[in-house]
């Protein structure tokens, strides 16, 4: 049961998806765990809580009743399962995704594509650098590392928007949900051909190692399990990235002793404005959980069976952690974020993701030094459980 001091029921969904960051300021204050009914979840916005929440699975479990995350995927996938099951679908990841991998192909797989992304603005007056640039490189990368370099940018964007639209229908909204289903169908028939002809690693995509990587005795994963996750792989694959990036560019583009830093030193400060960029704008916000064993977190306790919204964006936030937390700052003392999560659900793919944004982000001011905001078209931001831009015009110079 709830209790008065801990229902927060003047929050909208909208609300959140306009700006979620006001509000989390006001739960860390005056209720950091308690039960929003917009979205049917305890929210859990201080840093110390969100990280108790994602240290401690056997209390709060990924697997959560009723999700929108498993109808979306089609099934359980590396978001929603603990234990064995869960650890099985991260050794299936390893072999691509750990940061020593990352390093030894990041370079050779993003720079091609950067530079043809280059090649199309060159010589044009503006752009909108979320559409034109950060999105296509996202996608066509994590394309090219799935085994799926023969799909073009626009068929992966539409397939990211769309799961988008079902990983957040918190709400139930059916015409949100029939988006999110027909990309998945479209998902499934696509992709079914893909699977019937790999038949070994030899290959060394993500999808052929999902198969067969770390099967005990040999042998071969069932697509069917492995689809789910492959949606989870690009929906977040695809946004976090590309998202992370237009709003670390954004940053930088709206303070010009920032950006004139990075220029005059990139080696040593645009992984600085990466990682500050995705402390600054989670590019995911949440991560969900369902209670196990009555637990007290916050001062709240929470019994069996309740629904946990862990914020990682408000975390990221927190005045007990971050000195001034609203701003964007070259100069914060070095330290982790909660950008990509907290213990075993920690992202699979943050060293892909952190070199990934480096890259498109450097090469970007490498090419435009007059590169600037167009103040024709302002910036604004959307969402709560993904949050960028909705679009980055600038002018090119």
């Amino acid at each position: 049961m709830t209790s008065a001091r801990t229902v927060v029921d003047d929050i909208t969904v909208a609300d959140l998806e306009r700006d979620p960051y006001p509000l989390y300021a006001r739960l860390r204050a005056e209720a950091p765990v308690a039960y929003v009914p917009a979205v049917d979840l305890w929210l859990v916005t201080r840093w110390r809580d969100v990280r108790s929440v994602g240290a401690d699975p056997a209390t709060f479990s990924a697997a959560m009743d009723d999700s929108p995350l498993d109808p979306t995927f089609g099934g359980t996938s590396i978001l929603t399962t603990d234990g064995p099951v869960h650890r099985d679908i991260r050794r299936s990841l390893d072999a691509k995704y750990t940061p020593r991998a990352v390093r030894g192909y990041i370079a050779g797989l993003v720079e091609p594509i950067v530079a043809e992304r280059l090649a199309a603005l060159a010589g044009r007056g503006s752009a909108d650098l979320l559409a034109e640039y950060f999105e296509p490189i996202s996608v066509l990368a994590l394309g090219e590392v799935l085994g799926l370099g023969h799909l073009d940018a626009e068929t992966l964007r539409r397939w990211f928007h769309g799961l988008h639209q079902g990983a957040v229908n918190f709400e139930r909204d059916p015409a949100r949900q029939r988006v999110s289903d027909a990309v998945a169908r479209e998902i499934d028939e696509t992709l079914a051909p893909v699977f019937d002809r790999l038949d070994s690693v030899e290959e060394d995509s993500t999808l052929a190692h999902m198969l067969f990587s770390g099967v005990e005795g040999g042998g071969r994963r069932d697509p069917a399990a492995v689809l789910p996750t492959l949606k989870v792989i690009l929906l977040g694959g695809m946004q976090e990235p590309g998202h992370g990036a237009a709003s670390t560019a954004y940053a930088l583009l709206s303070d010009p002793d920032a950006l004139a830093r990075v220029r005059a030193d990139p080696d040593a400060l645009v992984p600085v404005a990466v990682e500050e960029g995705l402390r600054w704008v989670s590019p995911i916000g949440t991560q969900t959980r369902q209670v196990r064993q009555e637990v007290e977190l916050g001062g709240v306790s929470l019994p069996v069976g309740a629904r946990v919204g862990s914020v990682v964006a408000s975390a990221n936030r927190d005045e007990e952690v971050f000195a001034d937390p609203d701003r964007f700052s070259l100069d914060r003392p070095k330290g982790s974020h909660a950008a990509f999560g907290f213990g075993l659900h920690a992202c699979v793919g943050h060293a892909f993701s952190r070199a990934q944004i480096g890259i498109a982000l450097r090469r970007l001011l490498e090419a435009f030094p007059d590169l600037r905001l167009d103040d024709s078209v302002p910036t604004s931001f959307r969402g709560w459980e993904f949050r960028a831009p909705d679009a980055l015009h600038v002018r090119l110079g």
